[in-house]
């Protein structure tokens, strides 16, 4: 080869690599390896907060397929409590949350001047009435103690329900806000116990019968068929106060990853989906 030859050679080279970097600055001022925006590999990730089961467990097991057909990654941050998934929410951390019932989200807002909303009403629990150290609960023994949850958006629904079952009668004006206090008519002088609601099944041997929330129910493997008495779905206030929901902030209310979500858990194939998976302990609120 001669020397000219050599040095064409060589300046060749040198300006191939001299091409090859290019590229690979500008693919990194562009992102990377991120593919380009529209194409058919673009996904888009939505982060929700949500009690264990049923919430987390639809979610992942129903959810989160559907919406991978449409391009949205979903993550599912579980919490045990009912205060930080709102307080997630609100700071960003999380994009939305599904674990309340419209009752509850109320009583937040109101409680800590927040503005969170209703994305959507998915699905509702009945309240069970479940046997601890009784069985019977018409033939509730005089001074039976039953246990019922604190918190002030699910107590008077306990009460109601209680009263339902002709146990005790509450004043007129109390309805969903009651507390034992406002009951009037106490037969069989029964005893209050009021505690977390999360508590209540492991103190359920405790006491004659636990008025248990259907979320925590699921977890501590309650089945509402195996309750002596629950709420009937076609309630009012299973509608307009008790029916689970998506909740976000105002800002994200119409983003089109939450309008997905809420679009995958209002179909007939989620009805579906929820009858084969829990029966009648977690049903449709649409």
């Amino acid at each position: 080869m001669s020397i000219l030859n050599a040095s064409l050679s060589r300046r060749s080279l040198l300006a191939g690599f001299a091409g090859v970097a290019a590229a690979g600055t500008l693919a990194a001022c562009s992102g990377g390896d991120a593919a380009p925006a529209g194409s058919a590999t673009e996904t888009k990730t939505l982060v929700v907060a949500a009690s264990p089961s049923p919430h987390a467990e639809i979610l992942n097991d129903f959810a989160a397929p559907a919406l991978a057909e449409q391009g949205i990654t979903l993550e599912v941050k579980e919490y045990t409590d009912y205060i930080l998934p709102n307080q997630d929410t609100s700071s960003g951390e999380v994009d939305c949350n599904y674990f309340q019932h419209i009752n509850y989200l109320n009583n937040y807002n109101e409680e800590n001047g927040t503005d969170l909303v209703n994305a959507g009403k998915i699905h509702f629990e009945p309240m069970g009435v479940f046997a601890g150290k009784s069985s019977d609960l018409a033939a509730v023994a005089d001074g039976a103690t039953i246990s019922v949850p604190n918190d002030a958006t699910n107590e008077g629904r306990a009460l109601l329900l209680l009263q339902e079952q002709g146990l005790i009668t509450l004043a007129g004006d109390a309805g969903i806000t009651a507390t034992p206090n406002d009951i009037v008519e106490n037969p069989h002088n029964i005893q209050f116990s009021e505690q977390e609601a999360a508590m209540l099944p492991s103190t359920l041997a405790d006491v004659d019968f636990a008025v248990i929330n259907g979320n925590y129910a699921i977890d501590a493997g309650l089945s509402l068929a195996d309750a002596v008495a629950q709420e009937s779905a076609d309630s009012e206030a299973i509608a307009n106060e008790y029916a689970n929901v998506i909740c976000t902030t105002p800002e994200l209310e119409d983003d089109e990853r939450i309008v997905a979500l809420v679009g995958v858990l209002t179909t007939d194939d989620f009805k579906a989906y929820l009858e084969e998976t829990f029966g009648d302990a977690v049903q449709a609120a649409f």
